[in-house]
C-alpha cells in the first residue's frame, strides 16, 4: 500500500511538473473563462513575437525593473474595419501585468457602489406619531392589559422602535494604495483575457453607428466596449457614433475606474492614454508622502 501511494503521488507531481514546463496555460485558474464562453475566432491572432517586423509605435518610457520585461501588444486602427495591426506597443509590466487580486477588485467595486450611497429610509418613533394623547382605558378593573398610549411600538399604527432614521450615509474611503492597485489589477486582467485593445487614435471615417458596430463585430471585441482617451474633446464622428449605443461608451482617461472596466467586456485605449495611465499609476509606487495631512478630517463627508 505504501509503495502504491508513493507511485501515485510521484505521477501527480510529474504531471504537474510537465504541465508547468509545457506552459499549457499562461493564465491562473481564476482568470480562465469557461470553454462555452470563449470565442474561437478571438484566438486566431497570437501575441506579437519579440522579432516582429512591424514598427514599434510606442516604447515604454518609465523604468522597468530588472527582473521584468515590457509587455508587447498590437496597435490597431479604427479607420478601417479589417483587423490588421499597424505596429507594436510596449506596456509597463507593473501596470498591465500585475498578479490577479480578486479580493482587491471586490473591495474597490464594493467601495464604488457604497461610498456615494445615501439611504433615505426613515421611520417615526412613538413621540412623532400623531394621536395617543390619552390613556386608552383605565389602569385596573377592565381585565385587559395595561396601556398608556395607543402609539406604543406594540400597537398597530404606533411608533417604530429601532427603525431606520435616515438619511443615512454609507460613506467610507479606501486607502489610495488599494484604489490604485485595483486599477492595475483590472487592467492586467483585461490584458490577460485578451480584452484590452490599443488603437492609434479615435478617428473614424464616418459618424454612422453601424460602422462602429460592424467593426466591433468583425474584430470580436464582445458585446460591450469601453473607449478611453486622454482629452475631453473627442472627435465629432466618434461622439455621434456612440451617442445612441448603449453597449459602447466613451469616457476620458481621468475618469477610468474599476466599476466601468468590469462592466464592459472589452477596453479600448489610445496610445496617449497608455502614457497617461502609466505616469499616474506608477507615481503612486514611488511617492512617500500622503496626499493629505492625516490630522485633517475629510471635508467631503455627506
Amino acid at each position: 500500500m505504501l509503495r502504491f501511494s508513493v507511485i501515485f503521488r510521484g505521477r501527480g507531481v510529474a504531471k504537474r511538473f510537465a504541465s508547468s514546463l509545457s506552459n499549457e496555460s499562461a493564465l491562473p485558474p481564476n482568470l480562465l473563462l469557461p470553454t462555452n464562453l470563449v470565442d474561437p475566432d478571438r484566438l486566431k491572432r497570437p501575441p506579437p513575437p519579440a522579432d516582429s517586423s512591424l514598427p514599434l509605435l510606442r516604447k515604454c518610457d518609465a523604468a522597468v525593473p530588472a527582473h521584468l520585461t515590457p509587455v508587447q501588444t498590437w496597435v490597431e486602427s479604427l479607420e478601417r474595419q479589417d483587423s490588421e495591426p499597424l505596429g507594436v506597443a510596449q506596456l509597463h509590466p507593473d501596470v498591465f501585468a500585475v498578479p490577479p487580486r480578486l479580493d482587491i477588485l471586490h473591495s474597490v467595486e464594493t467601495w464604488q457602489r457604497n461610498y456615494k450611497r445615501i439611504s433615505h429610509a426613515h421611520t417615526k418613533v412613538r413621540s412623532e406619531v400623531s394621536g395617543g394623547g390619552r390613556k386608552p382605558w383605565k389602569q385596573k378593573g377592565s381585565g385587559r392589559a395595561r396601556h398608556g398610549s395607543i402609539r406604543s411600538p406594540i400597537w398597530r399604527g404606533g411608533g417604530v422602535s429601532h427603525g431606520p432614521r435616515g438619511p443615512t450615509s454609507y460613506y467610507y474611503m479606501l486607502p489610495m494604495k488599494v484604489r490604485v492597485q485595483g486599477l492595475k489589477v483590472a487592467l492586467s486582467s483585461k490584458k490577460a483575457q485578451d480584452d484590452l485593445h490599443i488603437v492609434d487614435s479615435l478617428n473614424i471615417p464616418t459618424p454612422d453607428s453601424q460602422y462602429l458596430l460592424d467593426l466591433i463585430r468583425h474584430r470580436h471585441w464582445g458585446e460591450s466596449v469601453l473607449i478611453v482617451d486622454v482629452g475631453e474633446d473627442f472627435s465629432e464622428n466618434i461622439l455621434q457614433a456612440t451617442a445612441n449605443l448603449k453597449t459602447v461608451n466613451i469616457i476620458p482617461a481621468i475618469g477610468l475606474n474599476v466599476h466601468s472596466m468590469l462592466k464592459h467586456e472589452a477596453i479600448v485605449l489610445t496610445l496617449e492614454t497608455l502614457k497617461f495611465l502609466e505616469d499616474k499609476l506608477l507615481w503612486h509606487d514611488e511617492r512617500y508622502t500622503p496626499l493629505h495631512p492625516f490630522k485633517l478630517p475629510y471635508s467631503d463627508f455627506p
